[in-house]
């Protein structure tokens, strides 16, 4: 007697490796013992069991506590991205048992109605103790606090979410096993060559391109500086056009007083000309005969906190010199990942061009290093250590310096303990952060090995938009909080 097609379908599906959803022995043996239909629908409609605990392990995991208040679509966001992620571990987990024989739906398959009830109390329970969690965050930073509406809204966003996403896999791999194995790895392979060849190219040209453009932007409420010790001014040797907007509103920005020095990508075609230009343009402007020198190390985009002007200000009076040289126009991160080194390269030359013109002076002004997130990376690279630091500087200030990246013995080190960009690395994974030194701004989230870094890499995304002296945001301290030179040694009696 012919077999039914769907049972030898079933079986023809089972043995193809890019099906990554086995069919279910239950339904088989229930359809072989002539269960009634109604049983067989009761089956269908009672959730895995690696469909529940993946819900529920990577909702759990996106409602961990976290360092920074956080949207409900942002919040939607990471549990759609965490489930779909326990969802694919948990397809590839059950394709592996099925091929050896095991179906754990067909070993425990009494326990999937009170594993999903469970599991369902389980993330209400989560729920509130995240919401509880959100409000401390929120009262600490002073945020208005969130209420029912937020986890409605996060609630429908992540199924929408999930769903669209389990909706556009199930349709790629039921597209994949239409093709079969020769077609899906001949198109795979064409792919990745297209988009090695073309496709990545021309999104990272366009990306440059997007951030060339940003950086000449003019922001009209930012205009060119009257004072002739300023940068861009018509006593200026620089172009103020060529400063870059970061460039033109560090120097707008900064309060009357000191003289201000910046040097943009544009100002000139290489790194050492860019730097003997700053150098003269901080001679030609009178800043070599203020008492104290400020190298400002830029973060990626050319960007310098105008609170830190603001604090060396009220820190030195107008007996100061600020002098900054661009590396970049792109975002940090980016740069980060892809260019550090030009941060690097660009705050040795200048402090090194501005140390040795002050050793040829009769008045010597003190030297001072500050820089902020990439800055401090750079600014910290200067030295060899914290010996080669204390030598050569009168002081340095790091403030929101990446884990692990910077001096710190000798130098003021400001990291707030919400601030992902202090805590966030690879490590995470395995290990808790060091967070020695670290001001206590708002509630610490404990560690958690992978919880940790997933919700340290989200919150990230949304480190410059805590409140000032929250994340990755810091004020006047940044001036302020500078250290002085040390007493020099007492002469031997």
């Amino acid at each position: 007697m012919r077999e039914p097609r769907t049972g030898s379908r079933a079986r023809q599906r089972s043995t193809d490796p890019l099906d990554t959803e086995p069919p279910n022995p239950d339904s088989e043996a229930e359809r072989s013992s002539g269960h009634t239909g109604a049983n067989v629908a009761e089956t269908a409609v009672r959730p895995r069991i690696g469909t529940t605990l993946s819900i529920g392990v990577g909702t759990l995991i996106s409602l961990a506590p976290n360092l920074l208040p956080r949207t409900p679509s942002a919040q939607a966001i990471l549990t759609a991205l965490t489930v779909t992620a326990a969802l694919a571990v948990a397809g590839t987990i059950r394709y592996a048992l099925h091929r050896s024989g095991f179906d754990i739906n067909e070993r425990y398959g009494r326990y999937r109605s009170p594993l999903a009830f469970g599991t369902a109390c389980l993330l209400a329970s989560a729920a509130t103790a995240a919401g509880h969690w959100q409000n401390e965050l929120r009262a600490a930073m002073d945020v208005p606090p969130i209420g029912a509406g937020y986890w409605l809204r996060w609630a429908v966003g992540a199924t929408l979410l999930i769903g669209g996403c389990l909706a556009l896999t199930r349709g790629i791999a039921r597209g994949l096993r239409r093709l079969g194995r020769a077609r899906t790895l001949a198109i795979g392979a064409a792919l990745a060559l297209l988009i090695q060849l073309y496709a990545g190219p021309a999104f990272l040209d366009g990306r440059r391109a997007a951030y060339a453009d940003a950086n000449a932007a003019f922001d009209p409420a930012v205009a060119p500086p009257n004072a002739p010790d300023r940068a861009g001014s018509v006593e200026s040797t620089v172009r103020w056009d060529s400063l870059g907007a970061q460039g033109r509103r560090f120097v707008a920005q900064t309060p009357p007083g000191p003289t201000v020095t910046y040097i943009g990508l544009d100002s000139a075609p290489d790194l050492n000309t860019r730097v003997a230009l700053a150098v003269r343009e901080l001679e030609a402007s009178g800043g070599l005969a203020r008492s104290n020198v400020v190298i400002t190390v830029p973060t990626g985009s050319g960007w310098i906190d105008a609170a830190a002007a603001e604090g060396f200000t009220r820190r030195f009076g107008a007996d100061v010199a600020l002098v900054g040289v661009q590396y970049s126009y792109a975002p940090s991160w980016m740069t980060f990942v892809f260019g550090r080194e030009r941060a690097i390269s660009t705050a040795r030359a200048l402090f090194t061009a501005v140390e040795r013109r002050i050793e040829t002076l009769g008045h010597r002004p003190r030297l001072y290093v500050y820089g902020q997130s990439l800055g401090a990376l750079g600014g910290s690279a200067i030295f060899a250590d914290d010996t080669d630091q204390d030598r050569r500087t009168c002081a340095v200030l790091w403030a929101g310096p990446p884990a692990g990246e910077v001096h710190r013995g000798g130098a003021t080190v400001l990291s707030n303990s919400s601030d992902p960009v202090v805590r966030w690395s690879p490590a995470l994974l395995w290990r808790a952060p060091d967070l020695t030194g670290t001001r206590h701004d708002a509630p610490a989230p404990p560690w958690l090995p992978l919880v940790s870094f997933v919700q340290t890499t989200a919150d990230l995304l949304s480190a410059l938009d805590a409140p000032r002296g929250h994340g990755h945001r810091y004020g006047v301290d940044q001036g302020t909080d500078l250290g002085g030179c040390p007493d020099p040694p007492l002469p031997d009696m």
